[in-house]
């Protein structure tokens, strides 16, 4: 299959997560019922690639992205050859398959994709037509069969995995994994996952095995309970992170800022069995020293205990300083007579949580435009409630004047209107303008902004995307 027909048969299964007013949309298909039934079977039916190498998976609400890029960055570095695993993508589709090449870790080149991805559909129609699946597998199910069918090929080392959705029943847990890590959990995708911390920890769980290795970091109260139920249920070995986190006195500040942006740079050192790991990472925010830590500290368990005696320190090192993650708190700074930009893919609470926490570290003085979307399904309200006011050129504040809010809607079907979008600034009485589509948008967004200002990009993963895009266009030309 070419890339192209790929590409094509991905866009035919309708949209990867379908809930409320989306679950009609694309292919028509109502949302699945998620199970890893189907996603075995079709395995089994390409010859359990699955099997062939070694995994860390890793579930989380929020951070689980950044851990593994991280992680697969320092596996990479140590010459082992690696597979990483990510979603969603940002730009491309191949970004969520990665192969190691020496250090660097490289996409799926187009026409593997569509060889990989082409075995996958062919099985599945067999496997349809043979009554042993009752329908075509999910748009994320093939994803990580091609993903997995494409790692046993290139004879991958360690394959590095982040859940997609939950844990429990996601396409990925259909591996052994030989380490389970869980990152910070909070509410998110209530409609599949629960509406509370426990429930949702529980499902996050669900990547635990019997006699297993779980890496993790002490965090929400409830969080913590069920997840340690779980873990002693199935006589789960712990590794607590904690050791790997900075000093106490960098814990609130991470660092400085340097050249390429007035954000923290997470730059420490940890000691661990008395020698240092110089960390320097790329990826801004207090909240990342927690998901280097667990990098880190499943970097030195894969070390100890399962024969990767090639991480070394100072691999551990060159992992985290050469690690890429784009759209997470990445500056772009000032060009020609536009405003630098801030773009981060904050979609629930505790991710604007996060994002406000950075912003904090801007000079007041700085002016701000907030560039905001979010898909209809997201807690509009609550993300509004944390990031509107920070923006409000009606408040006391006389810093805030300048500052503005742009609303528009994204390209997916799951996509909340410019009125609902308004009506949650309306609610707060922060002034706020709508835009038809996401150019119009930016280009607002720049001309309201001062050069010596900022863009605040975010709210939804497919917003920074569709920025990015744009930026791209900008550059070619």
């Amino acid at each position: 299959m070419t890339y192209a027909e790929a590409l094509e048969k991905l866009a035919s299964l309708g949209p990867e997560v379908r809930t409320g007013r989306a679950a009609d949309g694309g292919a028509g298909m109502p949302p699945r019922k998620f199970s890893l039934d189907h996603i075995r079977v079709l395995l089994a039916e390409l010859g359990s690639p699955e099997t062939s190498f070694p995994s860390v998976l890793v579930a989380g609400t929020n951070g689980k992205g950044s851990t593994t890029a991280t992680l697969a960055s320092i596996a990479a570095h140590a010459g082992l050859k690696t597979g990483w695993y990510t979603s969603p993508h940002l730009l491309r589709v191949n970004e969520r398959i990665h192969v190691s090449d020496g250090a660097k870790l490289v996409e799926i080149p187009d026409e593997a994709f569509g060889d990989a991805f082409g075995r996958a559909w062919s099985a599945a129609e067999n496997l349809v037509s043979e009554g042993k699946l009752p329908h075509m597998p999910s748009f994320f199910e093939f994803f990580t069969a091609t993903a997995f069918v494409y790692f046993a090929e290139q004879k991958i080392e360690l394959a590095v995995l982040e859940v997609g959705l939950g844990g429990r029943l996601d396409a990925t847990n259909a591996v052994e994994p030989i380490i389970s890590v869980i990152t910070d959990i909070g509410i998110d995708h209530t409609e599949f996952l629960g509406n509370t911390i426990t429930e949702i920890a529980r499902e996050k769980a669900g990547i635990l095995r019997k006699d297993g290795v779980l890496v993790t970091l002490s965090q929400h109260q409830e969080a913590n309970a069920a997840i340690g139920e779980v873990a002693m249920s199935l006589g789960v070995r712990g590794v607590d992170a904690a050791r790997c986190l900075p000093p106490r006195s960098l814990m609130a500040t991470g660092g400085i800022a340097d050249e390429y942006s007035p954000l923290p740079r997470n730059k420490y050192a940890v000691a661990i069995d008395g020698e240092p790991i110089l960390v320097n990472s790329p990826l801004r925010g207090v909240h990342q020293q927690r998901n280097l830590a667990l990098a880190i500290a499943t970097a030195l368990e894969l070390r100890a205990n399962h024969g990767f005696t090639q991480i070394t320190n100072a691999a551990i090192e060159a992992g985290i300083r050469e690690t890429v993650w784009p759209g997470r708190l990445e500056w772009i700074p000032a060009r020609g007579g536009r405003a630098a930009m801030l773009l981060d893919v904050a979609h629930n609470p505790a991710g604007a949580w996060t994002l406000r926490d950075a912003l904090s570290h801007l000079p007041e003085s700085m002016p701000r435009t907030l560039l905001f979307s979010a898909l209809h399904d997201k807690p509009i309200a609550d993300l509004a409630r944390v990031l509107f006011p920070l923006f409000d050129s009606s408040s006391s504040d006389p810093e805030r004047k300048g500052d503005h809010v742009v609303l528009a809607p994204i390209q997916n079907v799951r996509a909340a209107t410019v009125d609902e979008l308004l009506a949650a600034a309306h609610e707060l009485d922060v002034p706020a303008h709508g835009a038809p589509h996401v150019p119009a948008a930016l280009k607002q967004a720049e001309d309201v902004t001062p050069r010596d200002g900022v863009i605040v990009v975010t709210g939804s993963i497919f917003l920074v995307a569709e920025i990015r895009a744009l930026l791209m266009e900008e550059k070619v030309r």
